[in-house]
């Protein structure tokens, strides 16, 4: 089957990136939220009140494998009592302020030097991922270096799909322009990222698990991966030079 694939997704979140916590950074990310839109009183209250909120939004995008904007997100889920003409214009930064509150988002350490080299090998490189942010992944890659290396990035919060529906994994396929058949799926979680991308009819599925939770048991039927890596670079001895 690898002599097939030409085309290779990457998921981001615990796959080329992963959360590192940093009480000062999280708090002062709760901070900079409420005084970006002249929030009042606790700050306690204010993000158990967010929280809330968010859980209703999370229920909803999941039920209706469907993404919000972030300025729907924003305008409409959690922050309604806001005149929309403040929050709007400010919803990007928002988003960020609200994943910053989970801790600094950093990239594993191999990477820059994985996806180089897959490119050089002649894959075709894109981004599938999750994610309620327009910006924040294509900023990371800049500021790394790699846009060059991906020819597509698709993200939940600019195509409205969500995994594990068939749509967003097809949405990429043809953005790259290779059948879903000869496209592989790199992501974490065994029944999102490979029964999505099993719908789609991707050739190949790789599951690199969340190195912060404890080994799971391994997946079966529907949900089994073609491989299971604990590197980001295992993936060069699976992908030969094409």
């Amino acid at each position: 089957m690898q002599n097939q694939i030409a085309a290779i997704f990457l998921d981001v979140g615990n796959t080329l990136r992963i959360v590192v916590p940093d009480k000062e950074f999280q708090a002062q990310a709760k901070k900079n939220l409420m005084t970006l839109i002249g929030a009042k009183g606790s700050e306690a209250e204010f993000f158990d009140v967010l929280e809330t909120r968010w859980k209703a939004y999370r229920k909803w995008s999941f039920e209706n494998l469907t993404e919000a904007s972030e300025k729907e997100l924003w305008t409409v889920w959690l922050l309604p009592d806001f005149p929309a003409d403040l929050i709007a214009p400010q919803s990007g930064r928002l988003t960020r302020l609200w994943r910053d509150r989970d801790g600094r988002r950093e990239p594993r350490q191999d990477v820059s030097r994985t996806v180089i080299e897959l490119s050089q090998r002649g894959y075709l490189l894109g981004i599938l991922a999750n994610t309620i942010t327009e910006t924040e992944i294509p900023d990371w890659l800049e500021a790394d270096g790699l846009p060059q290396y991906f020819k597509t990035v698709v993200l939940s919060s600019k195509v409205r799909y969500r995994k594990p529906g068939a749509e967003i994994y097809l949405e990429a396929a043809r953005q790259i322009g290779v059948e879903p058949g000869r496209c592989v799926y790199v992501g974490d979680n065994p029944i999102r990222d490979v029964e999505g991308a099993r719908l789609a009819g991707f050739g190949m599925v790789i599951i690199l698990p969340d190195p912060a939770k404890k080994r799971e048991e391994v997946p079966v039927g529907v949900s089994k991966p073609d491989y299971i890596i604990h590197s980001l670079s295992e993936l060069l001895s699976i992908f030969p030079q094409l």
